[in-house]
């Protein structure tokens, strides 16, 4: 969205992810992550810590879940997200400010361990992301897709290997009565993504 400032966050995870649902059940993560910048001292030939920032994180729906079912205190994380100011009165009446991130994208970083990745099943793989809309030749592109002058829709890389919808390497993705990506990949469905928000 304009106007929003996205950051990207490098640091350890101070607790464990708190998983927590919603009364509609949509889940919700939060999570705290300390960011330390180090500087190499020539002088005495040591790295030195600088003052570690730190950051409380939310992130929804099923990445909320793969969250708190992958990370954990201490684990370093890359996350990304769009950075919100919060201004509130504590007790005492004194105003305070505050900035949360709300996360778009978070993995674990690999700099110093391993991972092996596991593709989940069910719902919220549309809801963060995706190339573009469009399908069945009605055109879009983009974020939403919806009808177009004839063209074909944007759709996934054809190596893209976490494309659905049954598209082999190679194919049309977002064309050809295969739906879209993103959140409403237009008019011809399929592709593995509903027309209708994962909330």
């Amino acid at each position: 969205m304009a106007g929003e400032t996205v950051i990207t966050v490098v640091g350890n995870l101070v607790d464990d992810p708190e998983l927590r649902f919603t009364p509609s059940g949509a889940a919700v993560a939060k999570f705290r992550v300390a960011s330390t910048p180090r500087t190499f001292d020539r002088q005495t030939n040591e790295w030195k810590d600088g003052e570690s920032l730190f950051l409380t994180c939310s992130v929804w729906r099923q990445a909320a879940e793969n969250v708190a079912e992958s990370l954990q205190r201490g684990m370093r994380v890359i996350v990304q997200g769009r950075l919100k100011q919060r201004s509130y009165e504590d007790r005492e009446g004194v105003k305070r400010t505050v900035y949360e991130l709300d996360v778009d994208e978070v993995g674990a970083s690999l700099r110093s361990a391993t991972a092996k990745v596991t593709k989940t099943s069910g719902q919220g793989r549309g809801g963060q992301g995706g190339y573009g809309g469009g399908g069945g030749g009605q055109g879009g592109g983009g974020w939403g897709g919806g009808p177009g002058g004839g063209q074909q829709g944007g759709g996934a890389p054809a190596d893209d290997p976490w494309a659905t919808g049954g598209a082999p390497a190679g194919g049309q993705q977002g064309g050809g009565g295969q739906g879209g990506g993103g959140w409403g990949g237009g008019s011809g469905g399929g592709g593995g993504y509903s027309d209708e928000p994962p909330f």
